[in-house]
């Protein structure tokens, strides 16, 4: 009799972790855990920034919040100068932020463009997400929203080295800049355009329409025109994906870089993975080359292939640009590509004790 209740109660777990499967299998679920959740990859050896987010994370918190810590935390360090306040001068001496948040669950975004005044990029991007039904919001009304959703300011962006940088380049004819086809009235400006009646240069604009574009990419490196990009893999699976930079140095006022442009600095889908850009965001911004990643993915694309074809894409029409990506599917399944630099991003897993960077070649 022991025996037959024995063989019935095994008979009676078989059939119930079979039914379990077939259900997981139907509904989506996970039947097990490969080991490879949570995780955090960065753009850049931005490692303090990277364990911000595992720590947040690995707590059980969402991905979208492990990303907006780890952002977070690259904002108050000033990460190479190019993240958060005190960097970055425009050509007025000033700095504004840009960042963005994207929930690979809901597809929602949450982006501030041009935002003054205000430091917390990543927060109020976040802020722009939960509490309104638009995607972005920017310059000084972006400011104000975030200001009275409880984040910090108005203040004063600028830094010492922010300035003495500013000065330096006044002193300087202002100059690399982000001007082009006009003259300047000073060396500094005001600039107006060219005469349109230089024929010669209409006639050989005209000329070659189809032609490969070169762009002087002299002042287009790590240390005045880069992004924190960043996207993690919670425990339950769910990814999400963040920027936040103080845009190029030097810009001309207004200008919005890809950093809160979703598909082009970073992009995420629950079903797929998640990806990070960073570099010559005014030509990146062209392709929505993380858009294109992710795609690529959803087609069957191993994630260094989906990449390095992103990132060729981009070659093809501007051979000069600056510019890397890292992808990661939703299986934690990462890799890098990059071009006119060699690029670096981090990792953080249950493998690993600590934060990992990789490098990437171009």
């Amino acid at each position: 009799m022991e025996a037959a209740a024995a063989a019935t109660r095994s008979n009676l777990i078989f059939r119930t972790v079979l039914l379990f499967i077939l259900l997981s299998t139907v509904l989506g679920y996970k039947v097990d855990n490969s080991g490879q959740f949570p995780l955090v990859v960065s753009t850049w050896p931005f490692k303090e920034a990277v364990r911000a987010a595992w720590r947040a994370v690995q707590s059980g918190f969402s991905a979208v919040d492990a990303v907006v810590e780890g952002c977070s935390a690259c904002e108050d360090l000033r990460c190479d100068g190019t993240v958060g306040p005190g960097g970055s001068p425009d050509e007025n001496g000033e700095t504004t932020i840009d960042a963005l948040v994207m929930n690979g669950a809901t597809m929602e975004v949450g982006a501030v463009a041009a935002m003054r005044y205000v430091k917390d990029g990543i927060r109020a991007a976040r802020l722009v997400m939960l509490h309104t039904e638009h995607t972005m919001l920017v310059g000084d009304q972006a400011s104000a929203f975030a200001i009275s959703m409880g984040l910090s300011g108005p203040s004063n962006l600028s830094s010492t080295e922010s300035l003495e940088k500013w000065n330096k380049w006044k002193e300087s004819r202002c100059q690399p800049n982000f001007r082009k086809n006009v003259l300047p009235v000073d060396s500094c400006g005001p600039y107006q355009p060219k005469e349109t009646a230089d024929l010669n240069w209409n006639r050989c604009l005209m000329a070659n329409p189809v032609e490969t574009s070169t762009r002087r990419s002299s002042h287009v490196g790590i240390d005045n025109h880069d992004t924190i990009a960043m996207a993690a893999i919670d425990k339950e699976g769910h990814i999400a994906a963040g920027t936040s930079t103080n845009g190029a140095t030097f810009k001309i006022p207004g200008r919005v870089g890809d950093g809160p442009i979703a598909g082009s600095s970073a992009y995420a889908d629950n079903e797929v993975g998640a990806c990070g850009a960073t570099g010559d965001g005014d030509i990146m911004m062209r392709f929505l080359p993380c858009y294109q990643v992710v795609e690529s993915m959803r087609l069957g694309m191993e994630p260094k292939l989906a990449a390095r074809d992103a990132i060729s894409r981009i070659a093809r029409k501007y051979p000069d640009f600056v510019g890397a990506v890292f992808a990661v599917n939703k299986n934690g399944v990462h890799a890098g590509a990059c071009h006119g630099w060699t690029f670096q991003y981090s990792v953080r897993s249950p493998e690993t004790e600590d934060v990992e960077v990789f490098t990437v070649l171009p």
